[in-house]
């Protein structure tokens, strides 16, 4: 045996022997004896090729046993290091702690409450697998200074994660990520991180003030409007039929299959609206009623996805298109303060927010920059996240936008109009900003950097026929953006490219935008086909200058 094997699985029995958990002890201690027998040990090995990293999005990864896994060990010391910061930075206070209805969530929340009892602090427990804005509202109406999300949104349902906040509802950034991986890292043995009490299980009480809360931003007004809705097999449902009935809408039509939270999620290859074959169950139901609108959230409702009938049947709506319509909705209404999105999502947002005159923001991707607008009335990214009620989640929320969503159609019917009637409403008057993304799925990681090296060392000069005007490093920062890894390619006529890695998922993701102006005498039609053929062609020109 060789000294390296042999100090692999002197960590491996180590870790074995702290942990609380009789599952993930048996699993390693299995893996164990196998590579003992002459097994291949190629998966003890990557259990113990690093830590999972804290980073911005907290911990996410797949279960099992080892520091590279989601476990009770990683999330105790999770738990202590977050605690540890809290005391340090002298916000010693209520945390309020909630979970999804994944595999261990409920467990690992239960470890976070008696973590931070026994530093001292106040832990609320959310009292049953709820969404994650709910979290976020809570900890802004509880007054924490922080809180903890137990969830892995859309990943699969191998996956668990651990999502942090702090006291203003939004999610961790730059410094306190680090601060927190600090602490992390100078936690000792599991066996000496003290636990306290499992803390206080709220009651429902919470669950209705953020429900009424939400059905409070429908303003009266028509409600005649058929429905299809899916949770996904997530938490999201309960609450969704109950905002829409207590905001006047008839009870949505539920995709039975899906109807009820389950960790393995069996209807779907991967629980995101936004994968292929995840919402068909949802558009057969729609196909066999002839409903309105077809509505879904991802597992932990904290997004919200959307589905229309075009000229060829029902087709979903991109998360660029449900975000221009919220804005429409919000700036016709009066919405004041900061119309902000990401980087990566389109660049209509912009233009529409100046022709209100209403300021306008671009934040590096994720809702943990778009949330902490100054002044913030409307944010939203391209995957499929919208904040409608900035003033009470600084979060996406896919409870609240699906709402509004239903009321912006239920008017538009009651005029004799449609979604994308309204859609093309927006293209007439600022072009039609057509979206687009293509994205690799890798095995090997390095696959990803190389891509990102090849296209920094030989840019090309044309993506799709549209020569490339400008080359953007993100990775050097700028006066408005703090580095981040990704390329923005300024295209001709408008169009633009950002190559970036997924920040959640082993992927390389492609992020394509055209502009084209509609003639009024050949129609928005007209303006699509012309947009999807330069997509296409865009697309397949950065595949092959990236090499994936």
């Amino acid at each position: 045996m060789t000294s390296d094997l042999s100090m692999l699985l002197d960590r491996a029995r180590a870790w074995a022997a702290e942990d609380p958990d009789d599952v993930t002890r048996a699993e390693l201690e299995r893996v164990v004896a196998d590579v003992e027998a002459g097994g291949d040990p190629g998966d003890l090995a990557d259990r113990f090729d690093g830590t999972l990293e804290f980073g911005t999005a907290g911990l996410r990864g797949a279960l099992g046993a080892g520091p590279n896994r989601m476990n009770r060990v990683v999330v105790l010391r999770a738990a202590a290091g977050l605690a540890a910061y809290l005391r340090a930075e002298g916000t010693v206070g209520p945390v309020v702690i909630g979970y999804d209805a994944r595999h261990n969530s409920d467990v690992f929340a239960r470890d976070t409450a008696e973590v931070m009892t026994g530093a001292g602090m106040t832990a609320w427990l959310m009292p049953r697998p709820l969404p994650t804005p709910l979290l976020a509202f809570a900890i802004r109406e509880l007054g924490c200074v922080a809180g903890v999300m137990v969830t892995a949104s859309h990943n699969p349902p191998e996956d668990n994660g651990y999502k942090v906040y702090l006291g203003d509802g939004s999610q961790i950034v730059p410094p306190a990520d680090t601060g927190i991986a600090d602490q992390i890292a100078a936690v000792g043995a599991v066996a000496d991180i003290k636990r306290g009490k499992p803390g206080t299980v709220l009651t429902e009480e919470i669950i209705d003030r953020y429900l009424d809360t939400v059905a409070d931003l429908a303003v009266d007004g028509p409600r005649d409007l058929e429905l299809v809705y899916t949770p996904l097999h997530g938490v999201g449902g309960t609450s969704v039929v109950q905002v829409l009935e207590a905001a006047g809408f008839d009870a949505p039509r539920v995709v039975e299959q899906q109807e009820q939270p389950d960790a393995d999620f069996p209807t779907v290859a991967f629980p995101n609206p936004e994968e292929p074959g995840a919402m068909d169950l949802a558009l057969e139901l729609a196909a066999r009623h002839d409903v309105d609108l077809v509505v879904a959230n991802d597992p932990d409702a904290d997004r919200c996805a959307a589905a229309v009938k075009g000229l060829h049947g029902w087709r979903m709506l991109r998360g660029d298109e449900v975000g221009a319509l919220l804005a429409h909705h919000l700036l016709r209404t009066g919405k004041q303060g900061t119309y902000a999105t990401s980087i990566v999502s389109s660049s209509l947002l912009g233009k529409m927010a100046a022709a209100h005159g209403q300021p306008y923001a671009e934040t590096l991707t994720g809702f943990k920059w778009i949330g902490r607008v100054p002044g913030l009335a409307f944010g939203y990214e391209e995957a499929l996240g919208y904040c409608v009620d900035p003033e009470h989640v600084a979060d996406k929320d896919g409870v609240s936008a699906l709402l509004l969503l239903c009321e912006i159609a239920a008017h538009a019917k009651a005029a004799g109009r449609t979604l994308p009637d309204l859609l093309d409403d927006i293209a007439l008057e600022f072009g039609l900003h057509a979206t687009d993304q293509v994205s690799a799925r890798v095995e090997d990681l390095s696959r990803i950097t190389d891509a990102m090296a090849r296209l920094r060392s030989t840019p090309p000069t044309e993506i799709g026929g549209l020569a490339v005007e400008r080359v953007d490093d993100l990775a050097l920062g700028s006066p408005d953006l703090p580095p981040t890894e990704g390329l923005r390619f300024h295209l001709a006529d408008g169009g633009r490219v950002i190559v970036r890695p997924s920040g959640t998922e082993p992927k390389i993701k492609c992020y394509l935008e055209v502009v084209v102006p509609v003639d009024p005498a050949d129609g928005v039609e007209a303006a699509r086909i012309a947009a999807a053929g330069r997509l296409d062609a865009i697309g397949a020109g950065i595949k092959a200058a990236a090499g994936i």
